[in-house]
């Protein structure tokens, strides 16, 4: 019913930067919240940043000042630009979203990740 596909990781030195995307596609009637986790081997899943249909925003405290979450809601797109990173923004970033159906009925979905590494 809904994907959601990320692109955009990769590997960076430390202290460069990073654009992440995140397209949603499918049959439904809109999206609300938006929001990248992230997750490194052996830690849990973590919020990084999130952003309201109105654009409203927050992150975790380990990123703010160096990360800036953005949507274009006529798209159905989500962004995280990352900047200033450092080795421990290593993880897999997953986006995520609160979609309402065609149906009303209100879905969680995930993309399938994409790697960001960074090399001191």
């Amino acid at each position: 019913q809904v994907q959601l596909v990320e692109s955009g990781g990769g590997l960076v030195q430390a202290g460069g930067s990073l654009r992440l995307s995140c397209a949603a596609s499918g049959s439904f009637f809109s999206i609300n919240d938006m929001r990248w986790y992230r997750q490194a081997p052996g830690n849990q899943r973590e919020l990084v940043a999130a952003v309201t249909s109105g654009g409203f925003t927050n992150y975790a405290d380990s990123v703010k000042g160096r990360f800036t979450i953005s949507r274009d809601n006529a798209e159905n797109m989500v962004y995280l630009q990352m900047n200033s990173l450092k080795p421990e923004d290593t993880a897999v970033y997953y986006c995520h979203a609160d979609v309402l159906l065609t149906t009303r009925s209100l879905v969680s979905s995930w993309g399938q990740g994409t790697q960001v590494t960074v090399s001191s």
